[in-house]
């Protein structure tokens, strides 16, 4: 596809025009990945953070954030809890912390997870930017993914969502490291963000594309009240609406562009509307992330504004995406680890 189709695509308004872009997106979904929803549970093990990045709740400027970091047994039991419940695919993500003690913990957690499930787990990382050794002892441990979103690929963009001593250089080598790790690539971009064009989104898909990553994790910006880039920010309806329709018309053009990866359904399109996620599937996406974190933890790893499911158990929320899957006919698949075929394909 040339820049110039994807343009068009992205700014479609009419609402016949973007059915069909959605259904030609699913069309292609079915083609790769088949009417299947890999499943990973997302455990948010800590909301510590060293980066002050401006569009983050948990920004280390943030001085609002009551801080924690969870056990080693809490992170043990729900991960168990999770195997029991036929889950093969987990996400630890935490806030970006860079320290031998910190190096040595997710290790330890992560043989310890491959030892307690007979190498049942598939475990994806999202910790952020470490050096070359760390990502190399957490491979070796057992991690097979890692998602590290650039959020915006434009370098003059994200210079101005981060501040001064952030790197969009440190950031584009570390995604390096990790293919060259033999790493899943997971990246992602916020998708409607202040000052960004219809052009720097086509820059996003063309990023994934020569950056040749496996999984894709994108979702509408969602400004939060307590960062620099989201105060004054309303969530108006009409907001919401723009947000929502932008974030699955990325959804359907990186399925036409990059066809076999995985593409998640994200938490952020569910917070603009509680269709949100089912929507992303049917434009094209094929993982969906539930939270399994303690209720106790969740109101602390708060993102973005209206973040759902703060209060909602990991039982009664199963259940109920589960029938949310099954009434849009996708089938959730349990007991599989959903790796990336384009990982499987570009080996």
């Amino acid at each position: 596809m040339r820049d110039s189709e994807l343009e068009q695509l992205l700014a479609l308004s009419e609402p016949a025009a973007i059915a069909a872009l959605y259904a030609d997106a699913y069309r292609m979904k079915l083609e790769y990945v088949g009417k299947r929803v890999s499943i990973r549970g997302l455990i948010e093990i800590s909301n510590i953070c060293r980066k002050n990045c401006y569009y983050c709740g948990i920004r280390s400027g943030n001085g609002k954030v009551e801080r924690f970091r969870i056990s080693r047994e809490e992170i043990l039991d729900t991960v168990l809890w999770a195997y029991r419940h036929h889950f093969a695919s987990l996400v630890l993500q935490s806030g970006e912390v860079a320290s031998e003690a910190f190096t040595a913990f997710i290790e330890e957690i992560v043989r310890e997870i491959c030892a307690r499930t007979d190498n049942g787990m598939g475990i994806t990382l999202s910790l952020g930017e470490q050096t070359r050794e760390t990502y190399r002892r957490w491979r070796e441990a057992g991690a097979a993914r890692y998602l590290l979103r650039i959020e915006a690929s434009d370098p003059e963009l994200y210079r101005k969502l981060h501040p001064a001593d952030h790197s969009y250089e440190a950031r584009t080598a570390c995604l390096r490291m990790l293919r060259e790790l033999d790493y899943q690539v997971g990246s992602g971009v916020m998708i409607g963000l202040p000052g960004q064009t219809i052009r720097h989104l086509v820059k996003d898909l063309r990023f994934f594309q020569e950056y040749d990553i496996d999984m894709i994790g994108m979702g509408p910006y969602i400004p939060h009240e307590d960062t620099p880039l989201g105060a004054g920010l309303r969530l108006t309806e009409d907001y919401r609406k723009h947000q929502l329709e932008l974030g699955l018309k990325m959804i359907a053009c990186a399925r036409l562009l990059l066809r076999d990866v995985n593409i998640a359904s994200t938490t952020a399109l569910q917070a603009l509307d509680p269709r949100g996620r089912e929507l992303g599937l049917l434009a094209g996406a094929n993982v969906i992330m539930p939270n399994l974190t303690d209720t106790a933890y969740r109101s602390g790893y708060r993102l973005y504004a209206g973040k759902p499911g703060l209060d909602e158990s990991s039982e009664s929320s199963l259940e109920a995406l589960t029938k949310s899957v099954e009434a849009v006919g996708e089938t959730i698949l349990w007991d599989a680890p959903g790796d990336s075929l384009h990982y499987f394909r570009r080996h």
